[in-house]
Formats: C-alpha cells, structure tokens, sequence
C-alpha cells in the first residue's frame, strides 16, 4: 500500500513522470472519487496509446493527481487534469497544470483550451489564476443526474 502524505507535504516534494499502464489503478481510483460521470480505463489507455501527453503528479510514492493533454496544429487542449481530494488546496494542482503549460509552450502550441463546469469555483479560480480567459460555452457538454450541464470554454495564449 502507498504511504499516506502528511498534511504539510509541499509541492517542492512531487515529481511529474509518464503515466503509465501500472499507474491505471490508482488514476482511476483519484478519476472514480472526483467525478461521477468519470473517464474510464479505455479512456486514458487510448490517450497513452495516441501518443498524448499523459503525466501524473507523484509524491513519496503516491500519485497525487495526473494530466492528460493533446496538441497538434499551433493547438493544444487539457482533456483531463485532476488532483486527488485529499490532495487538494496544497498548491499541487497550480505545480502540475504550470507543468502542462510550459509543455504546450514547448511543443510549440500558440494556444491552450480546455472545459470547466461553470460549478466547479476551485478549478476556475486556479485556472484564472494562471491566465485562462473564457472564450466560449459548450451547450450541454458535461452530464449529470439532472440531465447535462454546460462547459466553459477557456483559453490561454502561450
């Protein structure tokens, strides 16, 4: 079993590495805890296999949170980024979506997009934070119990 991190274990401390197949199992334990209509196994299997960038946040053998992006054409997009509940407010998801942004930067991609649930403030806040503008709304992208709920398209020029 993974050790448990203490509460006052900084970000200094985690280190960005390829996902990997060995890592599916406790993604999809932090995918299945934060979402209910989360990604499944396939899901991120095929982001691996495309060649995306698919990284996790690890921390005294522990996997904090992961980050899945796609780029091509000038372009990249954030389809999955996520911290594990206990994880989060440490300052762990800025460390890992910083990371994903200087790697947009890297491949070249002039601008970076990715969806929000218009409920979800702390992600908001973090990628405002970091300069992401809304620039678009997805009608009924996200489902829920009620039915679906609209996305927030947001972008940051690299």
């Amino acid at each position: 079993m993974a050790s448990v991190l203490s509460s006052d274990q900084s970000p200094d401390a985690a280190r960005l590495r390829r996902m990997t197949e060995y890592d599916l199992a406790a993604v999809m334990a932090i995918e299945l805890r934060a979402y209910e209509f989360a990604w499944t196994e396939i899901n991120f299997r095929d982001c691996m296999r495309s060649g995306y960038y698919c990284r996790v946040l690890e921390a005294q053998g522990q996997i904090l949170g992961y980050a899945v992006m796609s780029a091509g054409a000038g372009e990249a997009h954030i389809l999955n980024l996520c911290i594990r509940l206990e994880s989060r407010g440490r300052g762990h998801g800025r460390l890992l979506l910083t990371e994903v942004i200087d790697h947009a930067r890297r491949l070249g991609a002039d601008m970076l997009f990715l969806e929000v649930r218009p409920s979800n403030d702390a992600a908001r806040w973090l990628y405002e934070k970091l300069g992401f503008n809304e620039v678009g709304v997805r009608k009924n992208y996200y489902p829920t119990r009620a039915g679906r709920e609209d996305a927030l398209i947001l972008a940051r020029q690299l």
